[in-house]
């Protein structure tokens, strides 16, 4: 028997233009209380979507994937799409970078900056971070970038920014 005869309700999170599919579903998570165990078991997409918390698109994520997902986080298909980089670009995992001066004016970590092509921030004219300029340790996964900082020695990713230096074109 049913304890409830109604539908849970979701916190519904707007993707930022840009945004990566691992910043999204950490605000995502977050906002909702949620893991990605229970995404996946929700959507019955099973744990792809931990696999795209770490970035990793290979295998790239299916039409029935994201349909899935879309109707969990009430978002539609082409929405979950603009936090993917196109099928054919080339995308580098590891390590996560960051301009921190993009960071500061909106809190978010962009596909862009993982593509293998991309060393520099176009905006800024700036050399993107890959590890913290503090403790020089790896950036995290940026599904957990959840006050601005690096996760290891707290710095600020805003205090960052002098320490990017200009663009390597």
């Amino acid at each position: 028997m049913e304890l409830y005869d109604f539908e849970p309700w979701i916190n519904v999170v707007v993707p930022y233009s840009g945004e990566s599919m691992s910043h999204f579903l950490g605000r995502f998570e977050r906002s909702n209380q949620w893991t990605s165990y229970q995404i996946g078991r929700v959507t019955g997409i099973g744990g792809v979507t931990a696999r795209w918390k770490k970035l990793y698109l290979n295998p790239f994520p299916s039409q029935e994937e994201l349909e899935a997902l879309a109707k969990v986080v009430d978002l539609s298909v082409e929405d979950l799409r603009s936090l993917l980089p196109s099928r054919d670009a080339t995308m580098r995992p590891r390590p996560i970078r960051l301009c921190a001066a993009c960071y500061v004016e909106e809190a978010s970590h962009r596909i862009e900056w993982q593509l293998k092509s991309v060393t520099a921030c176009d905006r800024h004219q700036l050399r993107l971070l890959e590890k913290c300029p503090q403790c020089r340790k790896p950036l995290a996964i940026p599904a957990l970038w959840e006050d601005g900082a690096c996760s290891h020695c707290s710095t600020p990713f805003a205090e960052m920014v002098k320490q990017q230096g200009g663009s390597k074109k």
